[in-house]
């Protein structure tokens, strides 16, 4: 069995479907899509969002309209979908679905930014670590885990293109990078880094700069896998030629 993941954070699930978003679904066919940002409850979906051809999808929206949101587009209906971690500080803004599948369970996860204010980056950190704790357990019972999205935080100097001027910025604090070093050393592989360890490679530009002409961005977006899939991962990929958000969508190829 091979499963393609494809993971995108889309800026508004309703802008990208004028952009071309079930076009660029059905050309790619992966067997998983992961949303983030869709910014939309399903009552306001039209109905070629929520039923693609060929695809079962789940959302998890925040109570609030027009904000946060993840979604799953598959083709393999999985065993049991779940929204949310069980913390309701964290559920009420609907940034985790789990899918749990034959062969891994994948968490589709729209961290937090925490840019706006200290109180928010300091949400963020304790989103980080309810998440690593959530995870880490389901792994002690014998899950398989693949985790995805937007983690909104580069990793190492490569993965942002002025690291130098954004070492005070939310986004490449210390603080937020040794949450990353902490996934690793915990058994959590960066997909990406096992092919490429280049720089210049990033999933997210700034719009209003229009950074992404100049390729001044950052790699934020990532799919891990926990230690025991090692050897499954075949690929992993940034797909930066994909227009219509500030990110792009990446991917990674797994073989059972």
């Amino acid at each position: 069995m091979n499963y393609r993941l494809l993971s995108w954070n889309v800026n508004g699930i309703r802008a990208i479907y004028k952009k071309g978003m079930l076009d660029f679904l059905y050309e790619q066919k992966p067997d998983v899509l992961c949303i983030q940002e869709t910014k939309a409850h399903k009552e306001q979906l039209v109905k070629k969002l929520l039923s693609p051809e060929g695809y079962n999808s789940y959302f998890c929206s925040a109570e609030r309209k027009g904000y946060s949101g993840v979604a799953v587009y598959s083709k393999h209906e999985p065993v049991n979908v779940r929204c949310g971690m069980g913390v309701e500080e964290f559920d009420k803004e609907g940034r985790v679905i789990e899918a749990e599948f034959e062969d891994f369970t994948l968490l589709n996860i729209y961290f937090p930014n925490g840019k706006a204010s200290k109180e928010r980056l300091d949400y963020k950190m304790g989103f980080y670590d309810a998440f690593l704790n959530q995870i880490e357990e389901m792994r002690s019972n014998g899950k398989k885990i693949v985790f995805c999205g937007d983690v909104n935080t580069a990793h190492r100097e490569i993965d942002l293109a002025r690291p130098k001027e954004n070492a005070d910025t939310s986004g490449f604090l210390p603080m937020e990078r040794e949450w990353i070093d902490k996934v690793i050393s915990k058994g959590y592989i960066d997909t990406f880094r096992v092919f490429d360890e280049e720089g210049e490679n990033y999933s997210w530009w700034d719009y209003k700069t229009r950074a992404r002409q100049r390729n001044v961005g950052w790699r934020i977006d990532y799919f891990f896998i926990s230690e025991e899939l090692r050897s499954n991962l075949k690929g992993a990929s940034i797909m930066n030629e994909v227009m219509g958000s500030d990110h792009c969508p990446i991917e990674i190829d797994l073989e059972f």
